[in-house]
């Protein structure tokens, strides 16, 4: 039989194309298998890298199981390659395996607080479809790696509370699509790379509680995205360029605990429509308060404590509806006069402050009685070391929720109010270098949560209270330098939870220092000098096993 020659070569080229498809397929099917192999193997040396597993995470990485069913591992659907590894919390100790940079389809690696030791491998700039990569809360050392810059799809740098050291690499201005870096408490040295202003999708960078030196670079003025920034408890110093205060999406801005200085400017809470923290304090700021402070509607936090800032604070802070704290303590506001404190009137309105302070600086005139008025949510009021004069306003009760009181070395004269027995909650009463005079009230033995309390130099005059035996937390007493008479009150010298100091020094108690005494085995400091006591040295004092200073 003779062949049709066109039919002939159409059969054979059909034939070739089949078996080079097949061919093809199996290539393919050959280089998927070797692929999905290559994520197997690496797994495997990423388990051998950890030495404590507590909650038995990796009983499930074994064979039969498919390692993509292993625990905090999730697959492709089309390829079954891994695409992320997430082991939150687990409380591995390990190093993290150099053969994690072979998982090539990985977009998401999540291993944040556990302990994971040794340095970040180099190889993770092998993951070129890398996303999210949360490092956070470990005990990795050594530097960020450079090979990071090449993860160009990376949105998302968490390697904050580690021990890394080095400087923040510039190159990583090179990840366009970076939008969050949290590198805080490592040991990051170096400034702060002027090139992190070309990440014009960065909307958080934090790096708090480093080494890091120099400036706040102007270019972050350029990032129009950026929402959050924290670098406070580093070393950072000079002004802050006017650029950061009017990028209007700043909602966080925290550079407390360095050296910069400068000023506010007045209209930065204008150009911070959005703002809600702003933590300044510890730095060398000065100038005045600024008086647009008022128009941050959002603000909840606003401290500026511990600087050389001037003047007085804005009169009309009621606007402030979500604030809850506000510290103005250790700096140099006030005038010695009555107008002062007229601000604190309107502070009535602001219904959720918890924390407000003003210590430590030059307020004086009348304490206001609306301070009564407070939020009943507050929890730490601090007045002390100002020149604030009249009564202490008895209506204070109101504050039921006080944790903190301290109205120490001021002018307050009258008496100590014995309303005070309803703040229930109160653990430190600081009321000393006033000009208090009367009788300690009864009701302080109603403060059965009350750990210090700082009655020194005032005029008071009478005993102690026994009712001060329910006081069963107090580990410091100071109630030197007064008018008290009488014997050594029993009940105060039972007060085992004495720890740190018991001074009753300056006063006129009488008769002898009771056995009693032998019952402060844990206090440090005891201090009974300059009153009338006689008699001998009872020798249970030698009961007093912590005592340093007598």
């Amino acid at each position: 039989m003779k062949f049709d020659e066109p039919n002939h070569y159409t059969l054979v080229y059909q034939v070739f194309l089949f078996f080079s498809i097949n061919l093809v397929c199996l290539q393919l099917q050959v280089n998927a298998s070797s692929e999905k192999e290559t994520d197997h193997l690496a797994l495997l040396k990423f388990k051998q890298g950890i030495t404590s597993d507590p909650h038995g995470i990796f009983n499930s990485w074994n064979d039969p199981l498919h390692f993509c069913n292993w625990t905090g591992i999730t697959c492709g659907r089309r390829h079954q390659r891994v695409t992320s590894l997430v082991l939150v919390g687990q409380n591995l100790v390990g190093s993290i395996s150099p053969h994690i940079g072979n998982l090539s389809f990985l977009r998401l690696i999540n291993l944040e607080s556990n302990t994971f030791r040794g340095e970040i491998p180099r190889q993770v700039g092998n993951l070129f479809r890398l996303q999210e990569f949360d490092l956070g809360n470990n005990s990795l050392r050594g530097e960020i790696p450079l090979n990071l810059s090449r993860c160009f799809q990376l949105n998302i740098i968490y390697l904050w509370w580690n021990n890394l050291i080095g400087k923040i690499p510039a190159e990583l201005c090179s990840l366009r699509k970076l939008q969050m870096i949290r590198l805080g408490t490592n040991n990051l040295t170096g400034e702060i790379p002027p090139s992190l202003g070309n990440l014009s999708s960065l909307t958080i960078f934090t790096a708090p509680f480093n080494n890091l030196e120099g400036s706040i670079p102007n270019e972050m003025g350029q990032l129009k995205s950026l929402k959050h920034v924290s670098v406070g408890g580093n070393r950072l110093s000079g002004i802050i360029s006017p650029s950061l205060f009017n990028i209007t999406s700043l909602s966080t801005l925290g550079v407390e605990s360095n050296q910069l200085n400068g000023s506010l400017p007045d209209n930065i809470c204008f150009t911070l429509p959005n703002l809600q923290t702003f933590t300044f304090d510890e730095n060398y700021f000065s100038g005045p308060v600024p008086n647009s402070l008022s128009n941050a509607s959002h603000l909840e936090v606003f401290d500026i404590s511990d600087n050389n800032f001037v003047g007085q604070v804005p009169s009309n802070l009621g606007n402030l509806q979500s604030l809850s704290w506000l510290n103005f303590e250790i700096n140099n506001l006030g005038s010695n006069s009555s107008n002062d404190l007229l601000f604190l009137t309107s502070l009535t309105n602001c219904s959720n402050l918890e924390m407000f302070s003003i210590y430590g600086n030059n307020f004086g005139g009348v304490l206001p009685d609306s301070v009564a008025n407070f939020s009943t949510g507050l929890i730490a009021l601090n007045l002390g070391e100002n020149e604030i004069t009249g009564i202490i306003p008895a209506a204070m009760e109101n504050l039921v929720n006080l944790i903190t009181l301290h109205m120490n070395e001021n002018l307050f004269t009258g008496f100590i109010p014995s309303q005070f027995g309803k703040l229930q909650k109160l653990q430190s009463l600081l009321l000393g270098y006033n000009q208090l005079s009367g009788r300690i009230p009864s009701s302080i033995g109603n403060l059965t949560q009350l750990s210090s309390v700082l009655l020194s130099g005032n005029k008071l005059e009478g005993s102690i209270p026994s009712s001060i035996r329910n006081c069963q937390h107090l580990y410091a007493v100071h109630i030197a330098e007064n008018r008290l008479s009488g014997e050594l009150p029993e009940e105060v010298l039972g007060l085992t939870s004495l720890s740190k100091i018991l001074n009753l020094s300056f006063n006129s108690f009488t008769g002898h220092l009771p056995t009693e005494v032998g019952k402060l085995k844990n206090v440090n400091t005891l201090d009974i000098s300059e009153n009338n006591l006689s008699g001998e040295i009872p020798e249970t004092i030698g009961g007093c096993l912590s005592l340093e200073y007598l």
